[in-house]
Formats: structure tokens, C-alpha cells, sequence
């Protein structure tokens, strides 16, 4: 699919609030838990979730990846302090209802004891997917049944403020990633998305390259193979950039999955860089050699050593490491 055709879908994934709207500061959380068997250990059957959790107050907001890790995508909270709160209620509610059924959540990044998961979501774009990932290596396989992330999307503002954001997000990724990494290393889930298909993915500065950030967004679209056959809006649903555009929001899609009660942390970190005028324009300043290396700084981050305390600093506001 060519860059001509790709454009207007991806322009409408660039368009944040409206110039002369109030800016929001909402921030909303979408987390990937392993659900296995009590005394097994193994992935289970999205099946049995859904008759665990069938009827209950947050059903709609459960849904599953192929490997059968259960998201939870909660709706946008006012403050990092209620979403964080709402997915420990969220999280916690599951989690009883499945004890019953001798079902387990974990909020680890990688299954490393289970390599033989199934894949248990069969459809045509899952088996698509797989198709394709298979050409290039085992890593595609791992991603879809052996990670899982937790995933912040923040309100996206229109005009220099939002280029802003949309840069600092893209140049300070790996280091936050290294910052809040729970896995690290040959087995760790930043090595096995690397891996996956780099057309795709994009942990390097394509996304940055120009002025104009359609442009470069629409030339890693059309670079990357369309395995569904579709339209232009299906295949950019198979992108998975660090940071993904959605309109009217950034999915930060980097993170490890931690558990509930650690995410809070993370949204008032990501929270405070994206909508702290001084905060993310030091930050910014901080990064603004660094573009030409992203790829060095991913495969750091992957491997356990990229300055996670750098990252630290970028979360907390400390302008001593910030300024480094």
C-alpha cells in the first residue's frame, strides 16, 4: 500500500483536540494480565473468563490477545490517581471471580514458562498476522501469546503543544522503557518486539524524520507489508510504533504489564511529561541530540543497558538527571 493512498487515513490519526479547545488532561489505562490455571500454570481459554466474569459491572471492558491474555481498556479518568484507582478495583473484582473457577491473573511482562502456548483467538486477521510474522522468525509468535504490556493512552493537543508531545513520547521512549522494564535481556518482551517485524514497529527515529509527522507516519505505513488485504484503516491497525497515534490520543505502548497497584506511578509520570508545559519542553531540550541514536537506545533498552536513570528522571521532573 503506497504512501498516496495511505495518507487521509492516517491524517485522520492526526487530529488532536481542536485549535481553541480547553486542553484535557484525562488519562485512561489499558492493561494485559496472563489468566492461567490455578494448579497448571498454562494460558486458559478466553472461555473461561468470560463465564467467570459473564454479568458482572466491568465485563465490557474485558477483551483478549491471541495468547488469551485478558485487556482491560477502562474509560478515560480525570487524574492518574483515579484510573490507577480504577483498575485496582477493576483488577481486584476479576480476580475473585476467577478463583472459583481455579483461574489465576499475573501481571508479568513474558511467559517464559510456557512456550507452547496456544494461540487462542482464530481469526482472519490473527491468522493473518501469524502468517506473516512466520516469514520473519519465531519472535511474532512470542509476541502474540507470550506478552503482555500496561498501556497509557493521555489527551492529545492540537497545534505546537501536541508536536511536542508527539516528540518527547517518541525520543524519550527508550529510556522510559528502561526506567520501568520488568523484563529485560534474550528473553525479555522489548528483545521479542524488536524482533517481530521492524517495518512495523519502528524503535528507531522513521517516525521523527521531516516536519511533517503524517508524512513520515504515512512512509513506515507503507512500509510495511499489508498481510490483511484491506483497507488503508485495517492495515494501519496492524502498526505497533512505541507510540501510537489515535486521533484524539497517544497509546504509549512500551511498557512492561506490572501489576495493578505499581500503575499509578507510571500514569502520573507519563502524565506530568505530556502535560507540564515546562516539564516536557525541558524535557525536549534534554533529548534533542539523541534522535539519530533511537535505534542504539532501543536495543540498549532491550538488553538491560540503557540509562533507565535518565528515564527515572524524564518521570519524576528531576533536572539534574533531565539535563543530563
Amino acid at each position: 500500500m503506497d504512501v498516496r493512498t495511505l495518507r487521509p487515513a492516517v491524517a485522520r490519526l492526526f487530529r488532536p483536540q481542536l485549535p481553541g479547545s480547553t486542553r484535557t488532561v484525562r488519562v485512561a489505562v489499558e492493561q494485559e494480565l496472563f489468566a492461567m490455571g490455578l494448579f497448571s500454570g498454562a494460558s486458559v481459554a478466553p472461555e473461561r473468563v468470560r463465564e467467570a466474569s459473564a454479568g458482572r459491572w466491568y465485563a465490557p471492558w474485558l477483551s483478549f490477545e491471541p495468547g488469551g491474555q485478558v485487556e482491560i481498556s477502562l474509560p478515560s479518568a480525570p487524574s492518574p490517581d483515579a484510573a490507577a484507582r480504577h483498575l485496582v478495583e477493576v483488577t481486584a473484582a476479576l480476580g475473585r471471580d476467577l478463583q472459583p473457577h481455579s483461574v489465576v491473573l499475573d501481571a508479568r511482562p513474558v511467559r517464559r514458562c510456557d512456550p507452547a502456548t496456544p494461540r487462542h483467538l482464530r481469526t482472519p486477521r490473527y491468522d493473518a498476522m501469524e502468517h506473516h510474522l512466520d516469514t520473519i522468525g519465531p519472535a511474532g509468535r512470542r509476541m502474540m501469546r507470550s506478552t503482555a504490556s500496561t498501556q497509557a493512552c493521555l489527551d492529545w493537543w492540537p497545534g505546537a503543544a501536541g508536536i511536542e508531545q508527539w516528540r518527547v513520547l517518541l525520543l524519550a521512549g527508550p529510556f522510559l522503557a528502561a526506567a520501568t522494564a520488568r523484563s529485560t535481556g534474550p528473553d525479555g518482551r522489548l528483545t521479542t518486539w524488536l524482533a517481530v517485524d521492524p517495518a512495523r514497529t519502528a524503535f528507531d527515529d522513521r517516525l521523527l524524520h521531516g516536519d511533517d509527522p503524517v508524512a513520515a507516519y504515512a512512509s513506515f505505513a507503507a512500509g510495511a507489508t499489508d498481510f490483511l488485504g484491506a483497507s488503508a484503516e485495517a492495515h494501519l491497525s496492524t502498526l505497533f510504533p512505541p507510540v501510537r497515534p489515535r486521533g484524539r490520543y497517544l497509546e504509549v505502548r512500551f511498557p512492561d504489564a506490572r501489576p495493578a497497584r505499581e500503575v499509578g506511578d507510571l500514569l502520573h509520570g507519563l502524565a506530568a511529561l505530556l502535560y507540564d508545559d515546562e516539564r516536557r519542553r525541558a524535557a525536549l531540550a534534554s533529548l534533542s541530540g539523541e534522535r539519530a541514536r533511537l535505534a542504539e537506545h532501543w536495543a540498549d533498552a532491550a538488553a538491560g543497558c540503557c540509562d533507565a536513570d535518565r528515564g527515572l528522571a524524564l518521570l519524576t521532573g528531576s533536572r539534574r538527571r533531565v539535563a543530563a
